[in-house]
């Protein structure tokens, strides 16, 4: 196939240029609906982009054209991809429009089959008109995504797709089909039937061990040393592989294998600490969950990561009795600042005055109170601050619900798999993140798995499984005048 002479122009403007990644900033004209602006007249000024995008969304509807092959379609739908990877952030604008404005479904169509159905309802007619009323809710635009998929590269070309279109959703809502449909399809060939789970080790390809320093999201790995303690003899490291992205892990886990809970990271990153004896190891811990790939936002398998590795620990080392996490709070600093206020009103009258004492606070001042925390350089050192932000903590990851979901997102995360909050361990992690997030407040999840269903359920009705340790945390309401 020759290629499109708009393919070849647009490579020779773009030559010896590195197209930025960050969609530019909607102009006037961009406001309109692409409909509206294909449909512009060709004589006014400023019209003159109506042309691209015509050529564009030409290219898009031949991609998919019923009377060319699968291969035929392929080919052609790698040819702009290429394109599209050397545009403009403008012009990737243009065709993310495109995509989601004049490949959905026939309006008019589903509409005629949607009464169809209901009026076949309860009839023998009811399983044809439900077959018609499916088959015309499969877009074009699903069609043309699953071309981009077929060739070589081309599942990688949509996950980078989705990735960079995911910021521009927050200003321009007429993007949303298109990351639906996206999110839909990755949802289905992502399935965790479809994926491998993999062991990684120091003696993995150079090449897949580099990407767990590319992606580790949790605990920065500074050095070839600490990633080399991380797949030591006493730990293990799992992750989940797509067979078009063979390389690649969408999700890891890396794992310590211990004879107790841990209530610190610092021992399990230190590069001299002498190796666990595996033959006493009765505990797993959980301490770092990376997803690799923006562009699966809300296609959720990290729960069936952990069930499965759980699996092979088990059948590894059958001693081991105890799944758990050392997970981070990474919202609790920032919730605090809002909710400062209702946390010291709940304190009681003797413990808020102790705490106003030791941060040399005169009058009950909430804001100024947490004012003289959070700028705290020793904050660890203060009995009553600790006592404080523990309590915080648990009212935070044990009794806080946003949208009948815990607030904090890693918290939603392993509560959701149906864990329970077990501990909170003080200065578990004394990096400069580690206090930024949570003052080095770490949380041990425990993944018990004869209750996991049960605590699963109890969190649909609105409570969250914690520990009787950490329920003797929580603050008392306020008491009512």
């Amino acid at each position: 196939m020759n290629t499109p002479q708009w393919l070849v122009q647009g490579m020779r403007l773009l030559k010896g240029k590195v197209a930025s990644t960050a969609p530019a900033p909607m102009s006037s004209v961009d406001k309109r609906s692409t409909r509206e602006r294909v449909d512009a007249s060709l004589k006014k000024r400023d019209e003159a982009l109506s042309r691209s995008l015509r050529k564009i969304l030409t290219q898009l509807q031949t991609i998919i054209d019923p009377k060319v092959s699968e291969t035929e379609g392929g080919r052609r739908a790698m040819a702009f991809a290429h394109w599209y990877e050397l545009s403009l952030p403008e012009v990737r604008m243009d065709v993310w429009l495109l995509m989601s404005e004049h490949f959905g479904p026939d309006a008019q169509a589903v509409f005629e089959a949607k009464e169809e159905f209901a009026m076949a309802y309860g009839t023998n007619d009811e399983g044809a008109a439900e077959i018609r009323l499916r088959r015309l809710l499969i877009s074009p635009r699903t069609r043309l995504f699953q071309r981009f998929a077929a060739f070589d590269g081309g599942m990688r070309f949509l996950l980078n797709l989705r990735a960079e279109l995911l910021p521009a959703l927050k200003t321009n809502k007429r993007l949303m089909a298109l990351d639906a449909e996206l999110e839909s399809l990755f949802a289905t060939w992502f399935d965790v039937a479809f994926l491998e789970l993999r062991k990684l080790s120091w003696d993995s390809p150079a090449s897949l061990i580099e990407k767990l320093i590319q992606y580790e999201a949790v605990h920065y790995i500074k050095s070839w040393a600490d990633l080399k303690n991380r797949l030591d003899s006493d730990r293990r490291c799992y992750g989940f592989f797509h067979p078009n992205l063979p390389n690649e892990p969408l999700i890891f886990v890396e794992v310590a294998l211990l004879t107790e809970m841990a209530d610190s990271i610092t021992p399990l990153l230190d590069e001299n600490a002498a190796p666990e004896n595996l033959q006493k190891s009765t505990t797993a811990i959980f301490y770092s969950i990376s997803n690799t790939q923006m562009g699966l936002k809300g296609v959720g398998f990290g729960d069936s990561l952990i069930k499965r590795v759980v699996q092979v620990l088990r059948d590894e080392f059958p001693k081991l009795k105890v799944f758990a996490t050392l997970s981070p709070i990474p919202g609790l600093r920032g919730w605090m600042a809002k909710n400062a206020q209702a946390l010291l009103d709940r304190l009681p009258e003797q413990e808020r005055a102790a705490l106003m004492k030791s941060l040399s606070q005169k009058e009950y001042n909430p804001q100024e109170i947490f004012k003289a925390i959070d700028s705290l350089d020793t904050w660890q050192d203060n009995e009553n601050v600790k006592r404080f932000l523990l309590q915080s903590a648990a009212v935070y990851l044990g009794q806080t619900l946003v949208d009948h979901h815990p607030a904090d997102a890693v918290a939603r995360f392993h509560l959701g798999n149906g864990a329970r909050i077990e501990r909170l361990n003080w200065f578990a992690d004394p990096s400069t993140k580690g206090a930024k997030q949570s003052w080095g407040i770490m949380v041990n999840y425990l993944y018990d798995l004869k209750k996991l269903d049960k605590n699963r359920t109890t969190l649909t009705q609105g409570k969250i499984a914690v520990s009787s340790a950490v329920e003797d945390l929580f603050l008392p309401p306020v008491k009512e005048d």
